[in-house]
């Protein structure tokens, strides 16, 4: 037989009362249970804790010196019980979250990251730019737990994703260009254009089919800032996503819509479908809820 926590709670329920039938009241244990946990106990530890006699209860010096210390060890043994059921409940954890670049740009992922902190204070969300072509690698690798991602992108079966945030394709036209005059440009008119090309090429392709041309592609440099930096050197244009016009303002590039039927950008959440972390969970419970209402 060994010391058991109920041993503890018992001898701490005598201490905190100096009486049997209060603390065996406390525990809801028949008083002659109880002292029996107390004599087991004292007999496991091979020293007295109390001095009883029929009108007093009072600690041992062996009981005065081991009370504290048995307190100590039974608070930090609940206390790691609360942090256990707190990461089952998903509100205690680490997620490790990747993005595009453009997912900042919108909005969108501050504004759910923010909200999750406040009602999660105990769940550290981590956030790593990441190139959209190694994001669904890392999240089947285990290195990442979820991204914001730019649809449509190659995923194997065991990922899925879910819509978050939309808005529409825009150009981005070196300042001095004749196309900066237009109000709104006809896919047409970029027939002979050179392209810069983000990480997603589907807007650029969208372009280039309404225009019924096939795009002359000068270079891919990834991110949208870097995609902007080209155009602004003044021989490319770009068709990225409106919530650029926003926020991001270069030296020599201007923002133009397209005409015609919108052209759809859409930010996704990508995770794993049989995702087991409660905190992850909560992450992708939320994100749905704070969607955009335009998602």
């Amino acid at each position: 037989m060994t010391l058991e926590l109920r041993h503890l709670r018992c001898i701490l329920a005598v201490a905190r009362h100096l009486h049997f039938a209060r603390a065996a009241d406390e525990l809801g244990l028949p008083p002659p249970s109880l002292t029996k946990q107390i004599q087991d106990a004292e007999r496991l530890l091979q020293f007295r804790l109390f001095h009883r006699t029929r009108r007093s209860v009072s600690l041992t010096a062996a009981g005065q010196a081991y009370i504290p210390e048995a307190a100590a060890v039974l608070g930090q043994l609940e206390q790691a019980r609360e942090l256990g059921l707190l990461a089952e409940r998903g509100q205690l954890g680490r997620i490790q979250l990747g993005y595009v670049a453009s997912a900042a740009f919108a909005g969108i992922m501050r504004g759910t990251v923010k909200k999750f902190r406040q009602l999660h204070p105990r769940i550290d969300v981590a956030l790593l730019e990441v190139p959209m072509d190694e994001i669904a690698g890392r999240l089947v690798d285990g290195v990442l737990d979820i991204a914001y991602v730019r649809p449509p992108m190659p995923y194997p079966e065991d990922l899925q994703a879910i819509r978050v945030h939309q808005d529409e394709f825009v150009v981005a036209l070196p300042e001095d260009s004749a196309l900066a005059a237009l109000s709104a440009i006809e896919p047409h008119r970029l027939r002979g254009s050179r392209f810069a090309v983000p990480e997603q090429e589907l807007g650029t392709l969208e372009v280039a089919r309404r225009g019924r041309f096939a795009p002359l592609i000068d270079s891919r440099p990834g991110p949208l800032v870097a995609v902007l930096a080209r155009v602004s050197l003044g021989d490319t244009v770009a068709v990225v996503p409106g919530t650029l016009c926003n926020c991001v303002a270069l030296p020599g590039v201007v923002y133009r819509p397209l005409a015609g039927k919108p052209i759809a950008s859409e930010i996704a959440l990508l995770y794993r479908k049989h995702e087991r972390l409660p905190a992850v969970r909560a992450f992708l419970r939320h994100a749905r809820e704070s969607r955009s209402t335009d998602a």
